[in-house]
């Protein structure tokens, strides 16, 4: 192995600190929030929807809940379309499935779930503001789940 001097491993050790220190923003911002539209349900006249809710953000947090806007067959947004899923507790680095009930309304009446905004987001020191930045979604079903 070759013998390296003091000044030339001074520089390489420089030239680390100095390419660490200058990591993108991204990098160091929380990884994120998954939520997965996994089953729609007809129930005895309503809709349940399956949610599998993933956080692996570094942060654990106390409160989770986001804005959702259903649209009809025909891409319209009816006059009770804008509901509140609340996902509770979100221990960091932990999946949770939560189900949601939509009385008076089939599966086959949705064609798009939007998450319009995050409405509750925070942990032990308070209100977090990443909660809709670091989202992403997907669904196992025929509704189409997005942003």
């Amino acid at each position: 192995m070759p013998v390296l001097s003091a000044p030339f491993r001074a520089a390489i050790l420089a030239f680390g600190l100095a390419a660490s220190s200058a990591m993108p923003v991204a990098a160091q911002s929380p990884e994120g929030l998954s939520l997965e539209l996994n089953n729609a349900t007809d129930v005895q006249g309503a809709c349940r929807l399956t949610f599998a809710a993933s956080n692996t953000t570094g942060t654990a947090l106390s409160a989770l809940s986001y804005e959702i806007v259903l649209y009809d067959p025909n891409g319209i947004v009816p006059e009770d379309g804008f509901l509140l899923f609340e996902f509770g507790a979100m221990p960091e680095a932990k999946t949770k499935v939560v189900q949601f009930l939509l009385e008076n309304r089939r599966c086959n009446q949705i064609s798009r779930i939007l998450v319009n905004d995050a409405a509750q987001c925070s942990g032990d020191q308070g209100d977090l503001d990443f909660c809709l930045s670091a989202l992403t979604v997907s669904s196992r079903n025929a509704i189409e789940f997005g942003l």
